[in-house]
């Protein structure tokens, strides 16, 4: 069976990461991959005008590395049932992958904290610039960040709960058809 993959994309400290961990938490066979795990080395992060390291670019991350993460990842699915929930759903692995430039290539620890203004300086109009290149991908979902955390899990999961209803039929047509065709 195929693994189902959901993304979760948005501006740097906007809640990805704790979405995809609490969906994780209640999802069999669920795996969780974060963008921000592949950062390149500091001394490879170029500094604007400003003095601000860019690390709300692309070329701030080892994308390669991410994607070939990702290619295992769904080669070789973990199952690791983690919730009564879905009943007879645990054959379906389940892979989240969560960062701020997810869908522009074909909770971050900040330490030292970020400069002042750098937050509005350049991590929100970065996002904003890299959101206005994607806005035409029908397959994705906008949240509203003003919701509470509870409402935006609930609207992801029970999202995610329908398409994997949907994916799961599927294949049992396609399965009933060849098993029709046997015959």
């Amino acid at each position: 069976m195929k693994t189902f993959v959901l993304g979760i994309g948005g501006v740097t400290n906007g809640g990805k990461t704790t979405l995809a961990k609490n969906l994780q938490k209640h999802l069999p066979n669920c795996s969780v991959i974060s963008q921000d795990d592949f950062f390149k080395p500091q001394s490879e992060i170029e500094t604007d005008e400003n003095g601000f390291l860019q690390y709300d670019v692309l070329e701030a991350l080892n994308m390669e590395k991410m994607m070939s993460t990702i290619s295992c990842c769904m080669k070789s699915p973990r199952r690791s049932p983690v919730s009564a929930d879905w009943r007879n759903a645990e054959e379906v692995p389940i892979l989240i992958i969560e960062g701020f430039l997810l869908f522009n290539y074909n909770t971050r620890v900040y330490e030292p904290p970020d400069p002042p203004g750098y937050f509005d300086g350049h991590v929100w109009p970065m996002y904003l610039k890299h959101r206005r290149e994607i806005e035409d991908i029908e397959e994705i979902v906008y949240l509203d960040g003003t919701k509470s955390e509870e409402d935006l899990f609930s609207q992801v999961y029970e999202d995610l709960r329908q398409e994997l209803a949907k994916q799961k039929c599927g294949t049992m047509l396609v399965c009933q058809q060849r098993a029709l065709e046997r015959h």
